[in-house]
């Protein structure tokens, strides 16, 4: 199973800058979007769903949804 992985504005405004953006974003989808709970995420604040882990050097913070419908 693997998820769909949105990016906020802002986030988006930085890949846009990003020299190697499709190198985070196939990064991305090879960890955190085959196993949103995996890859040493944690979660933040004692909340299941939001998240934070390191992708490729970076900070990531997220948010899993399996009800949003697309």
């Amino acid at each position: 199973m693997s998820f769909r992985i949105s990016y906020a504005p802002p986030a988006d405004d930085t890949l846009a800058k990003m020299r190697d953006g499709q190198v985070f974003r196939d990064a991305m989808a090879r960890t955190l979007g085959r196993e949103p709970y995996g890859h040493a995420s944690t979660a933040v604040k004692s909340e299941r769903d939001r998240r934070e882990a390191t992708v490729s050097g970076a900070i990531v913070l997220y948010y899993v949804s399996r009800s949003v419908l697309t």
